[in-house]
């Protein structure tokens, strides 16, 4: 994520959020845990989480390709899959409010992580860098996260760049096994003089942060 090339493959991840209707998201959720087998006998699914804090009935999903044509072949055999077009699509598009999505590289430094063990939470938080890309402030973004990981409270997933969508902007995804297991690890590192100084050397490239905690799906191969 500095001045080198961002990859040295042609792997990239499309990063898919909807925003649900409130009075649907149950429904919503049920019948993703019944009938994404037929969205995943497609392509890969990274993870699907829906978000408990710093965002209300919102879900993320993450999917691998391994490049934009093997993209667009799974896309078109969607379209032309009469069980998943009948069974989800019909009866859950009604139910969303709006879609986003973003094509996002793994960062160099980074490969896709998984937790330790199941039954832990997500963090997923969004860094809006300044303009002018990861030859200016990649090497700093990194010693930051590298701080976070040595103080040892949270285990790093993954951390997309993105390359479609807002540009400039990270994603970094952290597993804790609770909330409080976080809140405590968090006030541990605001003590920690090299996570002060190696954060305090970052934010000079920052403009904006959000985070929201996941909790997995059913259907979400990292729970």
């Amino acid at each position: 994520l500095a001045t080198g090339p961002r990859q040295d493959n042609s792997i990239f991840y499309e990063i898919r959020t909807y925003d649900i209707k409130p009075s649907k998201m149950k429904e919503f959720v049920e019948m993703v845990n019944k009938y994404f087998h037929l969205r995943t006998a497609h392509s890969e699914l990274v993870g699907f989480w829906s978000a408990e804090l710093g965002a209300m009935n919102k879900v993320v999903h993450v999917w691998k390709y391994d490049n934009f044509d093997h993209r667009a072949t799974v896309r078109h055999a969607l379209a032309n899959d009469k069980d998943w077009q009948g069974k989800f699509i019909a009866s859950a598009l009604p139910l969303i409010e709006k879609q986003h999505n973003e094509v996002a590289y793994l960062v160099p430094w980074c490969q896709l992580g998984k937790p330790p063990k199941e039954g832990g939470v997500y963090e997923w938080v969004t860094f809006q860098m300044k303009p002018g890309g990861p030859a200016m402030w990649g090497e700093a973004f990194q010693a930051a996260i590298n701080a976070h990981i040595n103080t040892g409270y949270a285990k790093l997933i993954g951390v997309f760049h993105t390359e479609y969508g807002l540009l400039n902007t990270v994603h970094v995804i952290w597993w804790n096994e609770s909330p409080d297991h976080r809140a405590a690890g968090r006030h541990s590192a605001h003590e920690d003089a090299r996570v002060v100084a190696a954060v305090r050397d970052s934010v000079r490239f920052l403009d904006s942060q959000q985070n929201v905690l996941l909790i997995p799906l059913q259907c979400s191969p990292l729970k």
